[in-house]
C-alpha cells in the first residue's frame, strides 16, 4: 500500500534497525551459555539501534526533537515536533531469545501524537498509524474488537517485577479483573499488547508505571482503530500519567469501572 511520506521516513528507520536487532538475536542463544550471559550484548544492541534510529529520523526531518529511552531528551531548533523512540520495548523478552519485542516510533507535534509505527523484526509485522487515516497491519486496515461482555474477552496487562511497581495494587488489580474475565495474558512488551489490540486480538489492556516511549505510539494505533486510550481514571492523559486502560468504548468502560477504585 502506499504510505504518506511521513510514515515511509518511519517504516524506513524502523527496518534498518530491525535488521540489525534481528542479527542481534541470532546471538542470544550463543550468548546464553556464556558464564558472562547476554545482559551486556543487549544493552549494545539496544543503544546501536536508538543511535541508528536517531541518525535515520533526524536525517529526514532535520531540526526535530528527539527522545529515546537510552540517549534521554535531544533538543532540537523545531520546537514543535518531537520523535519519541522505544529502540527495543521488550528487552527482557530479547533477552531470552523470545521473538515477542518490538521498535516503536512515534512523532508528537505540540501535545498531539500524529503518527506512530511498531515493528517487530522477529515476524515482520509492522503496525502503522497517522492521524484521521486509520491503522494498518502490513497492508491490512485494523479495528479493535467488537465483544462487549468482559466474560468473552481476553485482556492483556503488565506485571511488576523485583524493586518495580507497587506489587500490592497489581496483585488486587489481578484478582479483580481475573474474577470477570474469559483470560489474561502478560506478554512483556508494551507497544505490541496495544498492536495486538487493534488488531482484534486482545479486547483490553491495562498496565501502569509506563514512560512516554512505552505507550506513544500504541496511543495512535489504538485510537486509529477505533479503540479508547486513556489513564486509569478513564479521563487523564496516559503520556503524563503514564496509567494506561484501552479497549473499545464498551470494554474500556468495563474496566475503568473496576481499576479506578482500587487506584490510591
Amino acid at each position: 500500500m502506499l504510505h504518506s511520506a511521513l510514515i515511509n521516513v518511519m517504516v524506513k528507520a524502523a527496518r534498518r534497525a530491525g535488521r540489525s536487532l534481528k542479527r542481534d538475536l541470532g546471538e542470544i542463544e550463543n550468548l546464553q551459555v556464556s558464564l558472562k550471559g547476554p545482559a551486556n550484548f543487549v544493552t549494545m544492541a539496544d543503544r546501536r539501534a536508538e543511535e541508528m534510529l536517531h541518525s535515520d529520523l533526524t536525517k529526514a526531518r532535520p531540526g526535530y526533537g528527539f527522545i529515546g529511552e537510552e540517549g534521554g531528551t535531544r533538543l532540537g531548533d523545531d520546537k514543535t515536533h518531537t520523535w519519541i523512540v522505544d529502540p527495543l520495548d521488550g528487552t527482557t523478552n530479547f533477552l531470552h531469545g523470545i521473538p515477542q519485542f518490538a521498535i516503536s516510533i512515534a512523532l508528537q507535534r505540540e501535545d498531539t501524537i500524529i503518527a506512530g509505527v511498531i515493528y517487530n523484526p522477529a515476524n515482520e509485522e509492522l503496525y502503522t498509524a497517522e492521524r484521521g487515516k486509520g491503522a494498518f497491519l502490513n497492508d491490512q486496515r485494523l479495528r479493535v474488537g467488537g465483544r462487549r461482555k468482559l466474560s468473552e474477552c481476553v485482556i492483556a496487562c503488565g506485571l511488576p517485577h523485583m524493586g518495580r511497581g507497587d506489587l500490592e495494587l497489581a496483585r488486587a488489580e489481578m484478582v479483580e479483573i481475573q474474577a470477570n474475565v474469559a483470560g489474561l495474558r502478560r506478554f512483556g512488551a508494551a507497544s505490541l499488547d496495544m498492536a495486538f489490540l487493534a488488531a482484534g486480538r486482545f479486547d483490553g489492556y491495562w498496565e501502569r508505571d509506563l514512560q512516554p516511549w512505552d505507550i506513544a505510539a500504541g496511543q495512535i494505533v489504538v485510537r486509529e482503530a477505533g479503540g479508547i486510550f486513556t489513564g486509569i481514571t478513564g479521563d487523564d492523559d496516559a503520556l503524563k500519567s503514564g496509567n494506561v486502560i484501552c479497549g473499545n468504548e464498551f470494554i474500556h468502560a468495563e474496566l475503568v469501572k473496576i481499576l479506578k477504585p482500587l487506584a490510591k
